[in-house]
């Protein structure tokens, strides 16, 4: 769908709440709008392919890759309101390793969809599993949802976390708790 398209949509939208379109403050904002949404779902329009990048190396490598604090942008599939966070992801290698960027930006494709923060954690895991071939992935997700917010019950201060613990960090205790004491500590 084109901008203007959906620039069309915006101005109705914005109609039915009762605005005028023309007025000063709002002149451009259907426009302004539809290019918003469609940066922030910009993941729609990319490929697991395309964001790595061939961008995977051998390496004799066999412990715990980490990269804490990605943060993550996405949209709640609900309501359609933002909620942000971060996102920690591990994995063991088994003769292959991800470009480090790599992994924030698998992250950053699958948060510009339309989501429930639960999906966005086991897609983030899987992605990362079946790219790198890895023993095992974790991922915790920690996230504060506008949703609840700014209307419903309007909590300010809850924060929502999820995590996905794949192969060895599901099935090796000891990896579970070493990935769970680096992301904390």
């Amino acid at each position: 769908m084109p901008n203007d398209e959906l620039a069309d949509h915006y101005a109705e939208i914005i109609r039915s709440i009762g605005e005028n379109v023309d007025r000063e403050g709002l002149r451009g904002t259907p426009l302004r709008a539809a290019k918003a949404i469609r940066y922030l779902t910009r993941g729609y329009y990319q490929s697991l392919e395309d964001v790595v990048n061939n961008a995977i190396f051998e390496s004799d490598n066999d412990e715990m890759v980490l990269v804490k604090n990605i943060e993550l942008y996405s949209l709640c599939e609900h309501h359609l309101l933002p909620f942000v966070g971060k996102c920690h992801a591990a994995y063991i290698p088994t003769g292959k390793v991800i470009g480090l960027s790599k992994i924030a930006r698998i992250v950053d494709m699958y948060a510009r969809r339309l989501q429930i923060q639960e999906s966005l954690t086991r897609q983030v895991a899987e992605a990362l599993m079946d790219t790198t071939g890895a023993s095992g992935v974790g991922v915790v997700i920690e996230a504060k949802h506008l949703c609840m917010m700014m209307r419903g019950v309007e909590k300010q201060n809850s924060t929502m976390k999820t995590s996905m613990m794949l192969g060895s960090f599901r099935a090796n205790h000891s990896t579970r708790d070493e990935f769970l004491r680096l992301i904390t500590g």
